[in-house]
């Protein structure tokens, strides 16, 4: 599956209840693909191809580790345990993607 069809994906999954009071930034760098980042601000959120200036935190992984965690056959915290994903930033914030956008 193409990198833009898997946050297609996300985004469509998109809860926006849970970020009604949030304003972040999920970078999200692609090692075999587009970068790409996610804007949450109340209770939006905004899909746009690059690299964002100041995000609140920055996930590193292939692209196989993401279709797995958004189809829900990967969790993320094994992934991170097994260094599949990486994170820079805010790491608690990663723990709110769940949260955030209903994966599997």
């Amino acid at each position: 599956m193409p990198v833009a069809e898997i946050f297609d994906k996300m985004k469509s999954n998109f809860n926006s209840d849970a970020a009604s009071d949030l304003d972040l930034v999920f970078q999200f760098n692609i090692e075999d693909a587009d970068n790409y980042y996610l804007v949450i601000k109340d209770g939006n959120c905004d899909l746009t191809q690059g690299d964002h200036d100041d995000p609140s935190v920055t996930l590193i992984m292939d692209s196989s580790t993401l279709q797995g965690i958004v189809t829900g056959e990967v969790d993320g915290m094994q992934a991170f345990m097994a260094g599949n994903l990486k994170a820079e930033g805010d790491m608690m914030l990663a723990t709110k993607l769940g949260e955030l956008f209903s994966m599997g």
